[in-house]
């Protein structure tokens, strides 16, 4: 294999190497020990990407302006629309909505699972820490009422959220990762749903149990486990609100199955891939919305136009991200360093798959950042997936989404939210919430190899 890949091995490769390993090293030093935000340590990285590898300054910033471009195009209107969604579903009441439902209808050992359920609901249309911060009172106030240790709920609905986050589009991580591999979004959902739902199982209500034992002291300060106060305030039904939840999820897989069975020149196909497509579903979940949760929680039109404003703001820091990582992908691109990639990985025989996976865990390890790790990963392995057939350029997107969750620690703003909540020590933290995200990590891709070689 050494003679392999010394074969036609060049200086201008080694060159290209350096440049991108140097790069990655200005990032996660900027981001971690000067704590510089991540979007001005990708445009750093960038530049001292293309520098390094002997790009024309001009071609340079054409290579990074370029790539915030179109990532931005392509994925900023979605990261909006989702973001509005969620917006809707909080301020009409109707995330507490499926909230009491659900819980109101499940009891005992049934509980775990009820809180995985109620995260993915929850979960689909939200970001993870929107979907954090509206669960975790739910959380405290099901174990206070239960008397259940705190884990035994909490880890379910961690991991279900967390799954969604980086495997299920409209995220941002699965989008910008789909959007720089040029994947099917709706292949991409399909299969994050296949892939998501044992991962969640078997990382959330399974071991929570285990969680639950080796944490059995996690006690969330007092303050944030009020009783919910019981409200006359209007809200939309269960049913109203399950539907706007999953209309983009059913737009997008019906056309995702229309592009599998129907020929290209079937009318059905043609509407089907309209109406699918992830920037009409999601617009048409928000309109939907708009009418169907609005009007029964009283929210009138200045209330409305309110909640969908205050909805942005949130998410500017997400689309900057998401756009500088996109820049640092292009820059990857333009220099070479993707070519160099796949030279490498086909001279190793290594799978696309694992390789993005890897190359995903090394940068989220360093990072902290699931969504820095994504786009970069995305940028780096974007070139094998050139020759890919949609299928397996998706389950890529799921490896890149499944290696940037791996093992959350002290870099990760995530694991300072759950351990506050929870009231946990950094050591119980790591032994919990650590842990249950290098399980997701790994349990995803132990399901994407195997159904790569089925696909």
């Amino acid at each position: 294999m050494t003679t392999t890949l010394a074969a036609g091995w060049t200086g201008h490769d080694t060159r290209l190497i350096g440049a991108t390993v140097l790069a990655i090293a200005v990032i996660v030093v900027l981001i971690t020990k000067v704590k510089l935000h991540p979007f001005l340590s990708l445009i750093l990285g960038s530049g001292v990407l293309g520098l390094v590898a002997g790009m024309p300054v001009d071609k340079l910033l054409k290579s990074f302006s370029g790539g915030v471009g179109s990532t931005v195009a392509s994925v900023g209107v979605l990261i909006a629309l989702g973001a509005m969604l969620g917006k809707l579903l909080a301020d009409s009441g109707g995330a507490d909505q499926i909230v009491d439902t659900v819980l109101g209808k499940v009891r005992g050992r049934g509980l775990p699972w009820a809180m995985a359920l109620v995260a993915a609901l929850i979960g689909l249309p939200m970001f993870f820490e929107i979907g954090l911060v509206m669960l975790i009172p739910v959380v405290l106030l099901a174990a206070k009422r239960s008397g259940k240790p705190v884990l035994l709920l909490g880890i379910p609905a961690l991991a279900g959220l967390s799954v969604l986050h980086g495997l299920v589009p409209p995220h941002p991580g699965p989008l910008a990762a789909a959007g720089a591999l040029n994947a099917n979004v709706g292949i991409t959902l399909a299969f994050g749903l296949l892939v998501g739902i044992p991962t969640v199982v078997i990382a959330g209500p399974l071991f929570g149990r285990f969680a639950a034992r080796m944490v059995p002291d996690a006690t969330p300060p007092a303050r944030l486990v009020p009783e919910r106060e019981s409200s006359d305030k209007p809200r939309p039904t269960f049913a109203a609100t399950l539907s706007v939840v999953l209309l983009p999820v059913v737009l997008m897989l019906g056309k995702a199955l229309s592009d599998i069975l129907l020929g290209k020149e079937n009318h059905l196909r043609r509407v089907l891939d309209f109406i699918g497509d992830p920037l009409v579903a999601l617009l048409a979940a928000v309109l939907v919305a708009m009418v169907v949760l609005g009007r029964p929680a009283g929210l009138n039109r200045a209330k409305l136009s309110s909640t969908i404003g205050d909805s942005l703001g949130p998410i500017a820091g997400i689309m900057l991200i998401v756009g500088a990582g996109g820049g640092f992908k292009q820059t990857l691109v333009d220099a070479g360093v993707g070519d160099v990639i796949t030279g490498l990985a086909k001279g190793a025989n290594l799978s696309p798959l694992l390789l993005g996976w890897l190359v995903a865990v090394a940068i989220r390890l360093a990072t902290g950042s699931a969504t820095v790790a994504t786009v970069s990963a995305a940028g780096i392995v974007a070139p094998l997936a050139a020759t890919m057939d949609p299928s397996h350029s998706a389950l890529l997107v799921l490896a890149i989404g499944a290696g940037s969750l791996f093992l959350s620690h002290v870099n990760d703003a995530g694991f300072w939210l759950v351990k506050e909540y929870f009231g946990m020590s950094v050591g119980q933290t790591l032994k919990s919430w650590s842990v249950m995200e290098t399980l997701i990590s790994v349990v995803a891709i132990a399901l994407i190899l195997p159904l790569s070689a089925l696909v």
